[in-house]
């Protein structure tokens, strides 16, 4: 979180450990992908797997710079301008707009928190920004609703399991890779 020269201005981005993590698990599933295409002499060729990873990759980041900002007039959710808006368009909404903060459940059996606005509309409380705790305050400070009872939906430990996780899964991918360059000197 950063506050803006304007000090009631605060700008949340999405956490590090987030981000890192989930780029990290998107290349340990990916990388062996073009390897074991040469290796098995598959139909698809690997540079078009190439290209196709890194277009994912270049999506998944584009996701991952979302930036929360929070002012005297409201809260928006934004991307940065390379990143098309008919692919991640986020939204703005004044505080005197907001009627309430509603749980919803999630299918796994989680709490996310929607904005509801007067009219009607809904807007997914930003879980996932380093800072969380102080953007809940923030709400709570420009809105008056209570937001005492509001936690992130995954808590960091989990996403430090998943890290260490995909370092291993990395570990099994440099083996894999390994044996796939192997097999295609072979043949």
């Amino acid at each position: 979180m950063t506050a803006s020269t304007d000090t009631s201005t605060f700008i949340f981005r999405l956490s590090p450990l987030i981000r890192i993590t989930l780029l990290s698990l998107y290349i340990a599933l990916t990388a062996p992908l073009p390897f074991l295409s040469k290796a098995t002499a598959s139909p698809i060729p690997p540079a078009l797997l190439w290209v196709g990873i890194s277009i994912g990759f270049v999506a998944l980041y584009a996701v991952l710079t979302e930036r929360v900002i929070l002012d005297d007039q409201g809260i928006q959710v934004t991307y940065p301008v390379w990143v098309p808006r008919f692919f991640r368009k986020g939204w703005s909404l004044p505080w005197s707009q907001v009627k309430e903060l509603k749980p919803r459940t999630t299918g796994q059996g989680g709490l996310v928190y929607y904005f509801l606005s007067q009219d009607g509309k809904a807007y997914l409380l930003p879980m996932r920004v380093a800072g969380f705790a102080q953007l809940v305050r923030q709400v709570q400070a420009k809105t008056g609703i209570d937001t005492t009872d509001v936690y992130p939906l995954a808590q960091p430990w989990m996403y430090l399991a998943l890290l260490i996780s995909t370092f291993f899964l990395l570990l099994v991918d440099a083996w894999t890779i390994t044996t796939a360059l192997t097999l295609s000197s072979l043949s």
